[in-house]
């Protein structure tokens, strides 16, 4: 792979960390429009920390096929829960545009990181 492959990690991966450091910052809006779709105010935290911590384990490549699985189950429920109102344009959009970053995410399961990448280098000072 090319170095090039850096710029899909870190494209999928911006649109999750850019969510997480705005939650940080909206805590009463974020709960109520989880609230809103009976997802409990509990779950901020643990959005928070899977919005930050994993995708930047994917753009440094650091156990970055488990951290891409976890993204893109996250993704995909995030779907489910949140973009189901078909109804609503924008709401098939994101809904669409979830699977499609869920795609990425699985793509870079499959393929793990490249060359570029903590988790090769690791690899390769075991050999």
């Amino acid at each position: 792979m090319h170095i090039i492959e850096i710029f899909g990690r870190i494209f999928l991966s911006a649109v999750f960390l850019i969510a997480g450091v705005n939650k940080i910052f909206n805590y009463e809006g974020t709960t109520a429009y989880m609230e809103s779709f009976g997802v409990p105010d509990f779950l901020y935290i643990p959005a928070i920390i899977l919005e930050i911590l994993f995708p930047l384990l994917i753009v440094i490549g650091y156990q970055t096929k488990i951290s891409a699985l976890i993204m893109a189950i996250f993704s995909i429920s995030l779907a489910i829960i949140f973009h189901t109102d078909f109804s609503n344009q924008m709401q098939v959009m994101s809904f669409l545009k979830n699977f499609a970053i869920a795609g990425g995410f699985i793509i870079i399961f499959v393929n793990g990181p490249s060359r570029w990448s903590i988790d090769y280098m690791l690899k390769s000072r075991t050999k």
